[in-house]
């Protein structure tokens, strides 16, 4: 006989006998019991699950027909032991949670209706927190329809999932993503933005709690992962929204118009950075109408800048080894950039709008545009700064704030992808199930470390960082190769 007393959290483990007509539960050591014969309508499911076992975590307060057959069977106060019990015992499938976003002002959501039943016919359940979409425009309902469940707080979905999803993981989140560590356990899988070259203090802390964690942006740029490329996804919102978003505060418009009042000239648009969010920024000030310029150091960008009607700038400076194996733009030295900031210096003081998008992996972004420059340009011109999150291109540029020096607004606002939360909800819940349909096989999560997908991307395991990039970065030493065998 046990009793539970309110808000103190019992875990129950469940298991299914030799016998398929027989299902027992088990408190802590207090032996194990035959479920109630009558008021439990999940109990048929049960009868595929022979010699499977889950563990449970209940509350106190729940009044359903269910708890109250389990007072009386076994004096135990109402309780609510239904919750969960057909996903982590029906045919063993695993569950993917979905908590909602914690990051201040993040509107997001990592997984959409839309990709939940394709996800179900991969052998996974879909619990979502409620109101975990709303912000983004997905409601509960659309969640239910699909076929997700909804759980009622962060706690339970934590609690209940094997997988966990999340936009801003704890690492990226370097507000309050601290909270959620306590809700990790060993063996539950974390997926998501972690900013694995940020801090190494973050990464352990993940590891300690025995997770084993996949870092999206690490996803390599090779022809098989173009459907789970999320950083893709997010930098190409991002050079729409900063087209946006200048458009809007410049004191002018963007296109050439013939009026009965003369003829007003385009908008002049510099993008510097001619990666994904820059050749995005491209495309959209030509919607606009603007005239498009775009400077980037490597080479193979030029064509893909014309491609789109931009002007591409040459300059009489060359990079050495300007890009790494995966296309990213790799760091020059200072002599380097001081020669590209003097011929860039008439460019940009001729341009109404300057865009910068020069990221380099894991380092401090270059200055581009000092403050002689930015004195040079016109009253009214904007510079909107998409690295400001790592410093910044321009040198005076406020991280996360809107400033204007010099008569020319800077924008250095993080997160623009955040402010289109119904399409960047959508675009990276499909990258995201692109990866778990990579990843879980018959409905069982399958780590094949042969696999380059699975290898980069995967950071924490057993307790320990093993990302063999992340460990260089940190100037950690370098594991031993562990075996490449296809379970989890």
């Amino acid at each position: 006989m046990c009793r539970l007393v309110p808000d103190v959290i019992l875990e129950i483990e469940f298991r299914c006998c030799t016998d398929a007509a027989r299902f027992e539960w088990g408190v802590s050591n207090s032996g194990w019991q035959p479920l109630p014969e009558q008021g439990h309508s999940l109990r048929p499911r049960f009868r595929k699950n022979i010699h499977k076992q889950a563990k449970l975590q209940f509350t106190a307060g729940d009044k359903s027909a269910d708890a109250q057959q389990t007072n009386q069977q076994n004096d135990i106060q109402p309780r609510n032991f239904r919750i969960y019990i057909e996903g982590l015992l029906e045919g063993g499938r695993m569950i993917l949670g979905i908590p909602r976003e914690i990051y201040p002002k993040e509107r997001r959501v990592a997984l959409v209706p839309a990709v939940i039943p394709n996800l179900k016919k991969a052998g996974l359940e879909v619990l979502v927190e409620a109101g975990a979409g709303q912000a983004a425009g997905y409601s509960d309902k659309e969640y239910v329809e699909k076929g997700a469940k909804l759980a009622a707080d962060r706690a339970e979905v934590f609690r209940a999932a094997d997988i966990i999803a999340q936009f801003l993981c704890h690492g990226a989140n370097d507000k309050n993503g601290s909270v959620d560590l306590p809700l990790l356990r060993k063996g539950q899988v974390l997926m998501g933005f972690l900013r694995p070259l940020g801090t190494a203090k973050t990464l352990q802390e993940i590891a300690e709690r025995g997770v084993t964690s996949f870092a999206v942006e690490l996803m390599p740029r090779i022809t098989r992962a173009q459907s789970m490329d999320v950083l893709s996804s997010m930098a190409t919102i991002c050079g729409y929204k900063a087209v946006l978003l200048a458009a809007d505060t410049l004191p002018r418009m963007c296109p050439m118009l013939t009026t009965a009042a003369g003829t007003i000239a385009p908008a002049r648009v510099l993008i510097i950075g001619a990666g994904v969010a820059g050749l995005q920024a491209i495309a959209t000030a030509r919607r606009l109408g603007a005239v498009a310029s775009a400077y980037d150091m490597r080479p193979a960008s030029k064509e893909q800048v014309q491609s789109l009607g931009g002007r591409f700038v040459e300059l009489a400076v060359e990079a050495k080894d300007a890009q790494d194996a995966s296309g990213y733009a790799k760091a020059q030295d200072e002599s380097f950039y001081q020669k590209q900031r003097e011929l860039l210096g008439n460019v940009i003081a001729e341009s109404d709008v300057v865009i910068t998008a020069a990221v380099i992996p894991g380092k401090k972004s270059p200055v581009l545009v000092t403050k002689e420059m930015v004195e040079r340009m016109a009253p009214g011109s904007v510079i909107v700064d998409l690295a400001a999150e790592r410093g910044g291109n321009c040198e005076l540029t406020q991280p996360d704030e809107v400033i204007v020096a010099h008569d020319v607004t800077i924008i250095g606002e993080y997160n623009l992808a955040g402010t289109v939360p119904y399409h960047a909800s959508q675009m990276f819940a499909r990258n995201m199930t692109s990866f778990l349909l990579h990843l879980v096989k018959d409905g069982k999560l399958q780590l094949n470390l042969q696999d380059e997908i699975t290898r980069e991307t995967l950071v924490t395991r057993d307790g320990e960082i093993v990302n063999a990039r992340v460990r260089e970065f940190f100037s950690m030493p370098a594991l031993q190769a562990a075996p490449a065998g296809g379970g989890a």
